[in-house]
């Protein structure tokens, strides 16, 4: 439990110094939300989320109201969400999710990254048993009862709850997302970030001198524009 904490810590720490292409992604997924299902975040769970993860990272309220205003834009490109997996240095298992106005622009990039980094892309599908798709909500601890969240959360599909010092960590199927979602809601739980993850179901070890090389191959996988999120089956 420990070991996890400790790299979302680290990684959260790590996206600070990149705001510059963290706010741009924030503002896609907040823009697809809003266009998939209205601009009201009082009727629309997915926005909520959206903007609850893009004031996590401080992005400022103006630019959460410019991707919202977007939506409604009749000249907004249509965004397509695609993923992409392979392997990158060391044979680490990767899996690269993208949201698009332009595939061939996103695939070509993206297979440039693997071939320069020393990895290949697989065909897709191929690594779907080896990821979980997972529901990750990650909320503030102050001043609850964790025995009575975790029973409330079970009803609504929880498969494990963590938690550490003022940080806890629920976990459910994807499928659970919006349950466990309205469920801290209605129970008041502060949630800090919200998101569906996927999770290795067989991690792997690496020495540090490889978790270098992978952890530069992963942050030129992110600094793509198209990118919003990338996995891999690295044991931290």
């Amino acid at each position: 439990m420990g070991r996890a904490f400790e790299y979302r810590k680290a990684a959260k720490e790590k996206r600070w110094g990149k705001m510059s292409r963290i706010f741009p992604k924030l503002a896609k997924t907040i823009t697809m939300a809003a266009k998939e299902g209205g601009t009201d975040p009082d009727s629309n769970a997915k926005l909520r989320t959206a903007i609850m993860n893009a004031k996590a990272e401080n992005m400022p309220k103006d630019n959460i109201e410019t991707a919202i205003k977007r939506a409604a834009g009749k000249d907004l490109a249509d965004i397509t969400e695609i993923s992409y997996v392979g392997k990158g240095p060391h044979g680490v298992l990767i899996w690269v999710e993208c949201a698009t106005d332009n595939t061939n622009r996103s695939v070509t990039n993206v297979r440039t990254i693997f071939n320069k980094g020393g990895g290949e892309m697989a065909q897709s599908g191929s690594l779907d048993f080896m990821f979980d798709r997972k529901a990750v909500i990650e909320f503030k601890t102050e001043g609850l009862e964790l025995d009575e969240l975790e029973l409330e959360l079970i009803d609504a599909g929880l498969e494990e709850l963590e938690a550490e010092g003022d940080m806890g960590l629920a976990y459910g199927d994807f499928t659970a997302f919006g349950d466990l979602a309205i469920t801290m809601e209605k129970m008041n739980v502060e949630v800090t970030k919200a998101s569906l993850e996927r999770i290795s179901n067989n991690p792997q070890e690496f020495s540090e001198a490889q978790l270098e090389e992978i952890d530069a191959f992963v942050d030129k996988l992110e600094d793509d524009e198209d990118v919003q999120a990338v996995f891999t089956n690295v044991d931290r």
